[in-house]
């Protein structure tokens, strides 16, 4: 094999493999999130976990010349709109709908995005895609114990934050392949966008405002869902789309679930039931069938 075709397949595995980090670090986010939110209200841990992801990364925007300011901002503007949608609706409905509800419907994020490449990119995904999106989904369904059939305004927006999530990457995909965009400097603009609008949405909000806490575990929270379910996902997604195509990053990150339950029996002692394990086992022969066929 040539130097220049090893140099793409390598980064194509490498590429892979950030996704699956990625797909791991958020599996484990909600548990952590979830502990951080309870000294903290939504809007406001939001503002300060991507205000200090932009502080944390603004050196990345010192290098950057003319140019490259220009394509960041102009990327980084409505990709960080698209991001503060997904979080708001994510956030949002997951308070307002059941767990099981939440987590397959995000899910459908996976077929969703063949759909949004075809539509964005003129990209006509392959019957395989369909098939191992399909597989996912299914795998999904069963670990979360699918949709219960009842419709509220929680599952419309957890349904608008998986369409938005599709959007997203493909919408990353178009505005940075024909451009020198850095990875990072791109997280830095997104980071900034969400921490300026949760923190408007927060200073509109009524009530007063509530101080920041000092336990330690809120910030060793913080510190976690920064560098690893911010800095380092944002990143990889944004570096991964150079190099892989919208449909495939889709599915790779849909594994999420699976992380989700593995970490959830590891480190928080769940139980899971036979059509659980089902579930993780589809999840797992989705990327594994995707990534043989892939070569």
């Amino acid at each position: 094999m040539s130097p220049i075709l090893w140099s793409a397949a390598a980064r194509r595995h490498l590429s892979d493999a950030m996704l699956l980090g990625v797909a791991a670090v958020w599996g484990s986010s909600y548990g952590v999130a979830k502990g951080a939110l309870a000294y903290y209200p939504v809007l406001g841990f939001l503002a300060l976990r991507f205000g200090l992801t932009g502080l944390l990364l603004l050196p990345s925007l010192w290098r950057l010349t003319a140019a490259q300011w220009r394509d960041t901002w102009r990327c980084g503007l409505p990709l960080g709109a698209l991001l503060l949608g997904i979080f708001l609706a994510e956030t949002h409905g997951v308070s307002l709908t059941q767990a099981s509800n939440a987590a397959f419907l995000i899910s459908l994020c996976v077929v969703l995005t063949p759909w949004a490449a075809w539509w964005r990119l003129g990209e006509r995904p392959s019957a395989s895609a369909w098939g191992w999106g399909g597989c996912s989904v299914a795998g999904a369904a069963l670990l979360s114990g699918g949709w219960d059939g009842d419709w509220a305004w929680g599952d419309a927006l957890i349904l608008l934050a998986a369409v938005l999530r599709a959007w997203m990457v493909c919408e990353t995909r178009r505005l940075t392949q024909h451009r020198p965009v850095p990875a990072l400097a791109l997280t830095a603009w997104q980071a900034w966008v969400v921490a300026a609008g949760c923190a408007a949405l927060a200073w509109l909000s009524p009530g007063p405002a509530v101080p920041l806490p000092t336990a330690p575990a809120f910030w060793g929270a913080c510190a976690y869902l920064v560098l690893a379910c911010t800095v380092f996902a944002f990143y990889a997604q944004n570096w991964a789309l150079r190099h892989s195509g919208p449909t495939r990053v889709a599915l790779l990150m849909g594994s999420e679930p699976l992380f989700g339950a593995l970490w959830a029996v590891a480190l928080w002692q769940e139980q899971l039931r036979p059509l659980q394990w089902g579930g993780c086992a589809l999840i797992a022969l989705a990327v594994l069938g995707s990534s043989v066929r892939r070569g």
